[in-house]
């Protein structure tokens, strides 16, 4: 059996054990539709040893900022991210959801103050790890689904 490898980057970032079917959703998080014009490897449903399958990006040219890599930890919190320099890792680590969202995530009431047009930015709250549970700061509404209301 043929093995198909992506391609080594010189510069950039690597996502990996993204969750399966999530590689697409991970792109449109960061902003990414193409229109950018940087270099891209997508693999979907992609083998793994660790976890049956998984996906997998590669962004040429881009280091993730902290709100991203905190977005990317709600979609696919076992993900790990590679930063790559001059074809080296020089820094791997593996997401974890935060104990506080802020301005991350919309809270799930309509008539939280954080929906109402207000300045006020949302701020979740962990309640429980697992299952993952987040509570709203000011009306203290449980969140459900916070994947839903990524922001």
């Amino acid at each position: 059996m043929k093995e198909v490898r992506i391609a080594p980057i010189k510069n950039g970032t690597v996502i990996d054990h993204i969750k399966p079917g999530k590689a697409l959703k991970v792109l449109d998080l960061l902003g990414i539709d193409g229109e950018e014009r940087m270099a891209l490897s997508l693999a979907m449903y992609a083998h793994s040893k660790k976890a049956g399958s998984k996906d997998l990006v590669k962004i040429e040219e881009k280091e993730l900022k902290v709100d991203e890599v905190n977005r990317l930890a709600i979609l696919t919190p076992n993900a790990s991210i590679s930063i790559i320099r001059d074809f080296q890792v020089v820094r791997k680590f593996n997401v974890a959801p935060p104990e506080v969202l802020e301005g991350i995530v919309k809270c799930e009431n309509i008539n939280c103050i954080t929906n109402q047009n207000e300045p006020v930015p949302s701020r979740l709250i962990m309640t429980r790890k697992d299952p993952r549970t987040y509570k709203c700061h000011y009306c203290g509404r449980l969140q459900s689904d916070i994947e839903k209301n990524i922001i």
